[in-house]
Parts: structure tokens; sequence; C-alpha cells
């Protein structure tokens, strides 16, 4: 085990094999049906979630872990390392964040943990976490670990298109996308993150120009190190849209992977998204 561990949560949508590959601890939030609860990612898989989401009367909600579940994570950790950075989701959009911090006090073995918000969400977050597993198999410190995420902060990001921004209006996470709304019949908007928070980018008139703008997105970029594209329920959409991106960045990874219940829950079914960690092109 490298001397400093890796801790993020559920809403960074790791694949499984990925937070194994890189030895990174996923703290799952929590997804409540009425009072049925799930622990993303665990109890409750995509199709199940999706099957739910669009059939149930009962509209879904979520929550953060409870602090027993980072310290817990921080206490199994800490049996092998003195080291912890914690990656969290942005704490403009959740308490998670203050939870994690929370949960250092509650620790029952000594250890130094980090708690950064990584101001980002979905697979920007899973980068940063990446990053800064990747410097800690390399032997670095853990004050090394945190420059090297906080450098990647300004090197993600995101774009996202949906059909309908009612979930995102409905959890409360519109942010500046509020714009967008009363105006949006048969339009495809498209969001992004600045500064933790949610604010519109775009709108299309069709899904095809949706996925375009995600792929001209993408292609704005300059040394790009890593591509994601995650969806709620069409598999068939995000595979053509990978099929694009690789044709350009033929050398590049390219996760494809299913946007967690958590972030289902405030976005809905048609939600596809592209995650990016580059340089941005200079403007000419």
């Amino acid at each position: 085990m490298p001397d400093v561990a890796i801790v993020t949560d559920s809403v960074a949508d790791l694949l499984t094999q990925v937070a194994e590959e890189f030895g990174i601890t996923v703290v799952p939030l929590v997804v409540r049906f009425g009072t049925e609860l799930y622990h993303d990612g665990l109890d409750l898989s995509p199709d199940q979630f999706y099957g739910k989401l669009k059939t149930s009367k009962v509209l879904p909600a979520t929550s953060v872990p409870a602090p027993a579940a980072f310290a817990g994570a921080y206490d199994k950790l800490a049996e092998k390392t003195n080291e912890i950075l914690v990656i969290s989701l942005t704490s403009k959009l959740s308490a998670t964040y203050q939870v994690a911090l929370q949960a250092v006090g509650l620790m029952k073995k000594q250890c130094r943990v980090e708690v950064l918000d990584s101001q980002w969400g979905v697979m920007a977050q899973g980068f940063m976490t990446i990053t800064a597993a990747k410097a800690a198999q390399n032997g670095a410190s853990l004050d090394e670990v945190l420059d090297v995420a906080r450098h990647s902060i300004g090197r993600v990001d995101i774009r996202a298109a949906f059909d309908t921004l009612e979930y995102l209006q409905r959890g409360a996470r519109i942010g500046k996308a509020q714009a967008f709304l009363g105006s949006l019949l048969k339009v495809n908007p498209i969001i992004g993150l600045k500064d933790g928070e949610v604010y519109p980018c775009a709108r299309e008139r069709s899904r095809a120009k949706a996925i375009d703008n995600l792929y001209n997105f993408a292609a704005s970029f300059d040394n790009v190190e890593g591509l994601a594209v995650e969806y709620a329920t069409d598999l068939d959409e995000a595979n053509r849209l990978v099929q694009r991106l690789q044709s350009k960045y033929q050398q590049v990874p390219i996760y494809l992977s299913r946007a967690s219940p958590v972030i289902g829950t405030h976005a809905g079914p048609s939600l596809i998204i592209v995650s990016v960690l580059g340089d941005r092109q200079s403007a000419t």
C-alpha cells in the first residue's frame, strides 16, 4: 500500500475495477425511495435504480454518508498508513465535504487526514482522485499528493446534456441554470460546473446537436490525459460518443460508465456526461 491512502465518495463515479487498480477507497452516499435506503453503488444497481426512477410513485432523494462511514474508512486505512487524503464532491452541492471533515474527529486511530473539496463531481472528481492516487503510488508524500490534487482542479471539466432540467430543479441543485427554465420546450440544455456550482452552457434544438456539443467540448482541449463518458439509460448513445472521441484521441484512455444513482436522482434518465482531464486550448 502507498504511504498515502486516497479516499473519495461515490459521486466520483469511479468504476469498481478502477478504484481497485489505484487503491482508492470509496465511501457511498445514500439514495432514499420513501423509507427504503440504499447505499450508492452497493445496494442498488444502476439498472434497478433507473427502473425505479421511471416507475416509482415515490420520488427519490439523496443524503450524505454518516460521519461514522468516513471515520470507519479512515480507521481501517490507518491500520496500514499514517497519511490519508480525502477528495470530496463539491461543497456547493453537498454537505459531504463537511461530513468527511467532521469524521476526522471521530477516528479511533492516530493518522493525519487531509480533506480536499474537489469543486467538482462525477468523473472530473474521479480524474482528480486517480491523479492523486497515481502520485501516491509513485511515493509522493501527503503534502505532495495534496499539491497534485489541487493543481488538477483547474485541469478537469465536464459538460452534461439533458432533455429536461426537472430533476435538477426538484433537487434544488440547479444553480445558475435556473435561467434556462421557462423556455425549454423541445430544447436540450447543456450544463457544466463552475466554482463548484451548476451553470448553463448552451441550449440545443435536438439531441444530436446536444451530443455534438459534448464532443466539441472535449475536442477543445490540448494535452488530454483522460476522457470519460457517463450515461444514465442510453448505452448505445454513449457508445457512439465514445467511438467518436476515440477516433480523435486514439492514445487516450476513455472510461465508459453509468452515472451513479445519486447523480441520476438529480439529473434524470436522459443524462449523458463528458469529463475531461487536460489543458484548455489557448485563445488565438
